[in-house]
């Protein structure tokens, strides 16, 4: 019998919705959005955003309420997942989060901080549907990664009542209809012990 216990050492657990927007399938991004809302980290709970794009000017912001939390998590994922946010180097800047919602409907992340108020709508729902990665199956990442991906049909950012340009493009996972803009929730990280 295979044991219903995973194996491997809990790294983080939370949510991981990202969103990546442009004007045509496959063409240069308006928004790259990364939002985190961890539970359980090395570095504590909390949240962080990371932004870039026409919004910012292609530079990358970093909004947060755990400095600790962001470091760590970048240096041992956001880094492998996008490159760009992985720089340590970037300042922080303090926010407050928030959601608003329900994923029935809508799902927005609200991001206030002293110089920006942003927001991230993902509405018109996929079938949720279960990704599962072991330790290592995926080049260059020694992780695995089990999360429920809600993929959107339609997105948006606003960044100081300026909505962002672009939109989601559909991008299949494996036989399930999936988006270039997902909710996801339920997301834990692991690392073999």
């Amino acid at each position: 019998m295979v044991s219903p216990t995973d194996p491997n050492q809990v790294l983080l657990t939370g949510e991981n919705s990202f969103m990546r927007l442009s004007h045509e399938d496959g063409g240069p991004l308006t928004v790259r959005a990364s939002h985190w809302r961890v539970l359980l980290s090395p570095g504590g709970p909390g949240h962080v955003l990371f932004l870039s794009g026409e919004v910012t000017d292609d530079q990358v912001h970093i909004y947060t309420d755990n400095v600790a939390m962001t470091r760590w998590l970048q240096g041992e994922i956001q880094g492998l997942l996008t490159p760009e946010f992985g720089d340590q180097d970037i300042p922080v800047i303090d926010a407050e989060f928030e959601r608003l919602g329900d994923v029935r409907s809508f799902s927005t992340e609200a991001i206030v901080s002293r110089d920006a108020d942003i927001s991230l709508t993902w509405y018109d729902f996929a079938e949720p549907f279960v990704i599962r990665a072991a330790p290592g199956s995926t080049p260059g990442r020694p992780h695995g990664v089990y999360s429920v991906f809600i993929p959107a049909r339609r997105a948006y950012l606003t960044f100081n009542g300026e909505t962002s340009e672009g939109r989601p493009f559909p991008a299949e996972r494996d036989g399930h209809e999936s988006s270039t803009a997902c909710l996801a929730w339920s997301e834990t990280w692991v690392k073999p012990h």
